[in-house]
């Protein structure tokens, strides 16, 4: 799994960004981050809010996915199973479950390549509209795919094709050759018979 630091607001799977390797369990507490992971890796979507005020809900929603439904809500001082969508159910929890010093951080268990997208953490304080605190996007995708796999791949078509025009050349080549000490005879077309004209 890898992590990569945006510099600027992040759309959906930017890519110039730092690379750095991290392992099992990811911990991210910025703003922007884009996250690398393999399937069936868990990941932490950290959401630091405020520990000074009244904490009525939170969320944790997936624009991408045009849907009422949330990825996690947090609300009346309980997980709201109701609202939460069908591919989260049973695999998103809080990180600490007694939310301490505005610990909203949840854990995403068993990512899937559908997993892949962006992640919003709203936070709502007594007579505030929620606030986006934290924004995170996740690539899930098999080793070996993404731009190592594509360069990989890329450049094994680029030999073929290489193999291919030399071969093929040869095959000019000699052709040329045989008619050149030929003079130009054609033993096929000479046994068509005489042309009339």
């Amino acid at each position: 799994m890898s992590w990569r630091r945006c510099c600027s607001s992040l759309p959906p799977l930017k890519a110039d960004c730092l690379n750095i390797k991290v392992f099992p369990v990811l911990l991210i507490s910025s703003s922007c981050f884009l996250l690398l992971l393999k399937p069936g890796e868990d990941v932490v979507l950290q959401c630091q809010g405020p520990t000074d005020a009244e904490i009525v809900m939170f969320r944790w929603v997936r624009p991408d996915l045009q849907s009422e439904d949330f990825v996690f809500i947090y609300k009346d001082g309980r997980l709201d199973e109701n609202r939460q969508h069908e591919a989260f159910r049973g695999r998103v929890e809080l990180r600490d479950p007694e939310m301490k010093d505005g610990d909203f951080s949840v854990i995403l268990k068993n990512v899937r390549i559908s997993d892949t997208g962006s992640y919003e953490c709203y936070v709502g304080t007594n007579g505030n509209k929620p606030k986006l605190i934290n924004n995170i996007s996740l690539k899930v995708e098999y080793p070996g795919h993404g731009p190592v796999g594509l360069a990989v791949g890329l450049t094994v078509v680029g030999i073929l094709l290489l193999v291919a025009a030399a071969v093929g050349f040869m095959f000019y080549r000699k052709r040329s050759s045989q008619n050149a000490t030929t003079g130009g005879y054609n033993p096929v077309s000479s046994c068509a018979g005489p042309k009339s004209g």
